[in-house]
């Protein structure tokens, strides 16, 4: 009878044990307001959901869940996974994995996890200060978690040089690749930071030539702390142009004359792909299946299928087209010499969405926490887009005297911030459109768990059950996010997100580690 009693103690406990854990696995019900299972379905699988329909956020805390896959190895951008945001108002969020290519010669960010929320708020510009002895950072992008920033520094002994950001005005000086006096060009690939260095003729921004007469056009590998491996001299190249990925593989394109556009092979190996007629092409992007670039010769663009080029066109009375940024899922180019940025609509086929004041050149542009904003010359001022063909004046950034011109050159976003480059001063400076949290590891093509958390004094992001990066504390609960615009899934401010999405879930509370680990425990539908 005792051993009896003893057993079904036991098997109690098992039972209540087992319960406990069936509970614990499960996904966490209090506060769900939404949920959509997807069951992995693609890109373009789900319209918008009415506001009526969508949660209401108001001030409160909010947790967005989504399992996710990208493929790194791809010929289109990335995208926005959830978002719900009125342009107009400059009201909503953003949860997006975010890869900013063409901004000028630059692929600034790779895959990287942002979760932002704006309520029409707006930080100062910051001085954060000037790298070395930069007459501007020619190159800007962020890696392993970092900004990085690629000088021009064209006086007599100097040479262009590499530097991370260490907050503050505070730069440390990670080396010079070789003895060129630019930085030119930067591109994470494979998990690496490759930069490419130039012989810049500083004389094409209206200033004393440099001291400084040898010739750049190799690409090299960053192997931390001041070291740097040769992974070879693009042929007959002075000066690297543009870098980008496309479809696995890291391309490199020539500054100066004679054109050339080349493929990495590997150790110190490039093959040249050939160039549209003999034009140079120079700020490099990606964008749905194909990579476009702009050209320095005629102001046209044209694009590249993996074999060949296609012209896409002549862009107004332009002679130089000058950077690239995706918004909306539409490509948007910057041009030289009427100031204005253009929409591509198909082959030959280009929308003017209008000129930035009075600036004759539109360099550096990246969609930041949903608003285009875009860096001119000779001012060096910085606009954002209002809609139409309207553009409005934020900030000039430098001030240097007695110059013909000042430029507003490249942009990068980090740590919630986009960061844009000066000349002549060679300062950097940074902006915050909204709250934003960010995590500058580029993520890989594998399933992942991702929750975005706002609470009522921070924003954090979770990868995998993980949090991995957060916001210093703020006022979060005031910022109003109600809106009448619909909640996207799998589309936003950004584009279109690429691959695939599974148990979306949204919560009007901010969910604890353990909830989200929960979450992060249960495998996906694919």
């Amino acid at each position: 009878m005792k051993k009896v009693c003893i057993l079904a103690i036991a098997a109690l406990l098992l039972s209540v044990q087992s319960a406990l854990a069936q509970q614990q696995a499960s996904p966490p019900q209090r506060d769900l307001a939404a949920h959509w299972a997807l069951s992995g379905e693609t890109r373009g699988a789900w319209p918008g959901v009415p506001a009526e329909r969508a949660p209401r956020l108001g001030k409160g805390d909010f947790t967005v869940a989504v399992w996710m896959q990208s493929d790194e190895v791809s010929d289109v951008a990335p995208g926005d996974l959830v978002s719900q945001y009125d342009p107009v108002k400059r009201r909503g969020f953003h949860l997006t994995l975010k890869s900013n290519m063409g901004v000028t010669s630059n692929q600034a960010n790779w895959r990287h996890l942002q979760f932002g929320i704006d309520d029409d708020r707006a930080s100062a510009w910051a001085d954060c200060g000037r790298p070395g002895k930069a007459l501007f950072a020619f190159a800007l992008a962020v890696h392993d978690g970092a900004l990085y920033a690629g000088t021009c520094e064209p006086g007599k002994g100097e040479s262009g040089r590499v530097y991370r950001y260490a907050g503050g005005q505070q730069w440390t000086d990670c080396g010079a690749p070789d003895g060129a006096n630019s930085v030119t060009a930067f591109a994470v690939h494979e998990g690496a930071l490759y930069a490419g260095t130039g012989k810049y003729r500083v004389a094409g921004s209206a200033l004393p030539e440099s001291a400084n007469a040898t010739l750049g056009g190799r690409v090299l590998r960053y192997a931390g702390k001041d070291r740097w491996d040769d992974c070879g001299q693009l042929p007959q190249t002075e000066a690297v142009g543009g870098m980008v990925v496309f479809r696995g593989k890291l391309y490199a394109s020539s500054l100066y004359k004679p054109a050339g556009f080349f493929r990495y092979e590997g150790g110190k190996r490039w093959t040249d792909c050939g160039t549209p007629d003999g034009k140079r092409v120079q700020a490099l992007t990606v964008h749905g299946g194909l990579l476009y670039a702009s050209s320095y010769d005629g102001g046209r663009v044209y694009r590249y299928d993996g074999k060949a080029w296609t012209d896409c066109g002549q862009l107004g009375d332009n002679t130089q087209t000058y950077s690239f940024t995706s918004h909306e899922g539409r490509l948007l180019v910057g041009t030289w010499r009427s100031g204005r940025v253009y929409r591509f609509e198909d082959i030959g086929k280009w929308t003017d969405m209008g000129r930035l004041g009075e600036e004759l050149e539109v360099m550096g542009m990246v969609v930041h926490n949903g608003r285009l904003i875009a860096g001119t010359l000779p001012l060096a001022e910085v606009y954002s887009y209002e809609g139409g063909a309207t553009w409005k004046r934020l900030a000039r950034l430098d001030l240097t005297p007695d110059v013909k011109y000042r430029r507003a050159w490249t942009m990068a976003e980090h740590d919630g911030h986009v960061y844009c480059s000066t000349l002549p001063s060679g300062k950097i400076f940074s902006f915050a459109a909204g709250r934003q949290v960010a995590w500058g590891q580029s993520l890989s093509s594998a399933w992942h768990h991702v929750a975005a958390v706002k609470s009522a004094n921070n924003l954090a992001l979770f990868v995998d059950g993980k949090m991995v990066a957060q916001t210093p504390e703020f006022d979060a609960a005031g910022y109003d996010l109600d809106t009448n615009a619909p909640l996207r899934i799998g589309a936003g401010a950004n584009g279109p997100f690429n691959r695939r999405l599974s148990d979306v879930r949204i919560y009007r509370r901010a969910l604890e580690t353990a909830e989200i680990r929960q979450l992060a425990a249960k495998t996906p539908k694919q």
